[in-house]
């Protein structure tokens, strides 16, 4: 199993980023997907979660609704991240990761496997 995220960088306030998340090694539609941040000195916090199949439920944590889109490509094995009105507060390394369960990518328990970050910083 591996999962390779990737579309990190700089950005200003206000600002966009589509992070990638790239799958490989298992049946990437068999599986719910989540993206998760870990900010310096905390542990890792779920920010968005895209069900498995056809990806037609999806999850956000409060702080980035409206602002964040997570969508899947199941034909190319992707999962996307569109940030958008990027604030100093999402500044963090981006992870994601998936599990056969919603409800722990949900809560960010007994995630099944982890795949490397990607960090994001929001400049002022």
């Amino acid at each position: 199993v591996q999962l390779q995220a990737s579309g990190g960088g700089l950005v200003q306030a206000g600002g966009s980023l589509t992070l990638s998340c790239a799958a490989s090694g298992f049946t990437f539609s068999n599986y719910a997907v989540g993206w998760f941040r870990q900010g310096p000195g905390s542990g890792r916090k779920v920010v968005a979660g895209i069900s498995k199949r056809d990806g037609s439920s999806t999850y956000y944590i409060d702080s980035v609704k409206g602002r964040f889109t997570i969508s899947r490509d199941n034909a190319r094995n992707m999962v996307y991240l569109q940030m958008n009105s990027l604030k100093l507060d999402d500044t963090a390394i981006y992870l994601c990761a998936v599990d056969t369960d919603m409800e722990d990518i949900k809560s960010a328990r007994f995630i099944d496997h982890w795949g490397k970050g990607t960090l994001v910083t929001v400049s002022s």
